[in-house]
C-alpha cells in the first residue's frame, strides 16, 4: 500500500515536471542517434510516438533509414540540428526521398524541416557529423560540440564528461518501471533528465 501511494506520487510528480515540456514527435523513418550530447538507448525509444523535452535550447544527431524501390535500402548521413523553442511540439519534416537522385540533395543540402504544431518552421542551425570510423556517435557529437562547428553547443560537450554514470543508468531506469506494468506508458514519454530523477526516487524506495 505504502508503495503504491509512493509511486502515484512519483507519477503525478513527473507529469508536473512535464507541464511546461516540449513534445518532440518521432517518425518511425527517423532514428534519433544522439540528444543533447547523450546517446539514445533504443531500448527508451522502443513503443514511443514522443519524447518529452524541457523548454530551451536542444540538439539532435539523426538520420534517416527507410526502404526504397530503386535499391534495397537508404541510410542518410548522420545530421546535426540545433535549435531553442518554446513551441508545444517539435517535430522533422522530411523531404521527397523517392528517387536516388532526391536522396542525393537530402544528403547534401540537409533539405529537412524543423517544425511546431502549426506546421510553421523552427528557426535552427543544421550540420552533418564529421566522418567517424568507430561509429561512436556520443564521443563524435563531444568532439563537435568541444570545436567551433555550424551547429555546435559547448555546453553539452562539458555536460557529456559529466554522465557517464547515469547515462549507464538509463537501460537499468527502463529494466526497474518495466517491474511496475503502469509505469511503461509513463515512463517513456518524459525526457532523459526527467527519467534520471526517476532513477533517483525509485533506488530511494529501494534502499528505504
Amino acid at each position: 500500500m505504502k508503495l503504491s501511494w509512493t509511486v502515484t506520487s512519483l507519477l503525478v510528480l513527473l507529469v508536473s515536471a512535464s507541464c511546461h515540456a516540449i513534445t518532440l514527435k518521432l517518425n518511425p523513418e527517423i532514428e534519433l542517434l544522439v540528444l543533447d550530447g547523450r546517446k539514445i538507448s533504443g531500448s527508451l525509444l522502443k513503443g514511443a510516438g514522443s519524447l518529452e523535452l524541457e523548454r530551451g535550447q536542444h540538439q539532435f544527431l539523426f538520420r534517416v533509414e527507410k526502404p526504397v524501390a530503386d535499391t534495397t535500402h537508404f541510410q542518410s548521413v548522420p545530421m546535426i540540428v540545433t535549435f531553442t523553442a518554446n513551441a508545444h511540439s517539435v517535430a522533422i519534416r522530411l523531404p521527397a526521398l523517392n528517387n536516388r537522385h532526391e536522396r542525393n540533395v537530402f544528403d547534401k543540402t540537409l533539405n529537412f524541416q524543423l517544425i511546431d504544431e502549426s506546421g510553421n518552421e523552427i528557426t535552427s542551425l543544421r550540420d552533418r557529423l564529421p566522418r567517424e570510423s568507430d561509429n561512436d556517435f556520443e564521443k563524435a557529437m563531444l568532439n563537435y560540440n568541444r570545436d567551433a562547428h555550424t551547429a555546435s553547443v559547448p555546453r553539452f560537450a562539458v555536460h557529456s564528461l559529466t554522465i557517464t554514470t547515469e547515462q549507464s543508468d538509463l537501460d537499468y531506469a527502463w529494466q526497474d518501471a518495466s517491474d511496475l506494468p503502469a509505469l511503461q506508458g509513463w515512463f517513456k514519454r518524459f525526457d532523459a533528465a526527467t527519467r534520471l530523477r526517476f532513477i533517483s526516487w525509485m533506488k530511494t524506495l529501494r534502499t528505504s
